[in-house]
């Protein structure tokens, strides 16, 4: 977290001038004041008087950190915190990180000078060591993302599982090559994915095909992006498994303009379960995830840490996740057998 001595470097000033600036000296010129503000927005600097000050303040507002606001996961995912929020009397404001480390570091200053009293934070950029020196000033509860060093309640789903159940299914239906696709790599959602992904291959005998894994979709252009890559490659998958229904939606929309037969030539597998799934034709196997429930439980637990404020608390609380299969992975034909 920056200081004094920060602020004082950036500005050009001594510390003593920063000081009397900080405390309203009268005998300060109005050309250094503005130096010294100005440094202090840059660096979010708060003044511990101010900031002992600011911690005793309730704004009956809290943030939640989201990468993108199309994604349907997420837009699911607002609308149920903040249906909950308003039922507690606080107000809910949302912040659109787009995948940035700059833009979230940014946005947590709005915990650490006081204009929310706490952040649900859905998705993580940031090492945790970058995220910790932030509680200083109010909870933060982890939703979705998850970082496993952290003392702070986490709202998780076995993402594991979901990769496993979901490659699971690819191999009994006769895959043996089998693409994967996920989101950030970043992620530890998304690496925990890939691990339930290997686990379900390695059971099988089946190797880990790196050629075949395919990195950063996050969205039907993404898709369609992936499904071009894929039908170019000299020994092709037959199936293919992806950590979005955007992304699944994406593969098939172009697999169809490139007259491939969705599952009978590549079968695909979404994540998430969210209304696109049952809008394409073929309709599309996805995991489904309680987008609801994660909500619901997140909001209650960021109303109890406030009110009790209890900041540092390592807390798990985890949803199950289901396969629904539908006809992306499974052919009408066999399915009518």
């Amino acid at each position: 977290m920056s200081t004094i001595e920060d602020v004082a470097r950036l500005a050009g000033l001594s510390r003593t001038t920063v000081s009397r600036v900080i405390n309203n000296h009268p005998y300060v010129s109005e050309s250094k004041k503005r130096v010294v503000l100005e440094a202090m927005e840059e660096l979010g600097y708060v003044p511990n008087s101010s900031a002992r000050s600011l911690r005793n303040q309730k704004t009956e507002i809290i943030a939640v950190f989201i990468p993108r606001v199309l994604n349907p996961f997420f837009s699911q995912f607002i609308e149920t915190l903040e249906i909950a929020s308003s039922e507690r009397n606080y107000q809910l404001i949302v912040c659109q990180t787009q995948y940035s480390k700059t833009k979230e570091l940014k946005y947590l200053n709005l915990l650490k000078t006081k204009q929310v009293d706490g952040v649900i934070l859905a998705s993580l950029e940031n090492d945790w060591s970058k995220i910790e020196p932030y509680m200083e000033y109010g909870p933060i509860v982890l939703c979705n993302e998850f970082e496993e060093n952290a003392k702070v309640p986490m709202i998780r789903l076995d993402q594991a599982f979901g990769g496993y159940i979901a490659t699971k299914h690819l191999i009994e239906q006769g895959h043996r090559h089998i693409a994967y696709c996920c989101g950030g790599h970043r992620s530890n959602v998304a690496k925990e994915r890939e691990r339930g992904f290997k686990k379900a291959l390695a059971e099988a005998e089946l190797p880990f095909d790196e050629k075949t894994a395919f990195r950063d979709a996050f969205n039907i252009e993404d898709g369609k992006r992936v499904f071009r890559e894929l039908k170019e490659l000299e020994e092709k998958p037959t199936a293919i498994f992806t950590g979005a229904d955007e992304v699944a939606a994406g593969i098939i929309s172009e697999a169809k303009k490139y007259g491939w037969n969705v599952p009978e030539e590549l079968a695909v597998v979404g994540f998430d379960n969210q209304e696109i799934t049952e809008l394409l034709d073929p309709m599309i196997t996805t995991v489904h995830q309680p987008v609801g429930e994660m909500a619901k439980k997140a909001m209650d637990v960021m109303i109890d840490k406030i009110n009790r404020k209890i900041y540092h608390s390592h807390e798990i609380y985890q949803f199950p996740l289901k396969l629904i299969v539908r006809d992306s992975t499974v052919s009408k034909n066999l399915a009518n057998v």
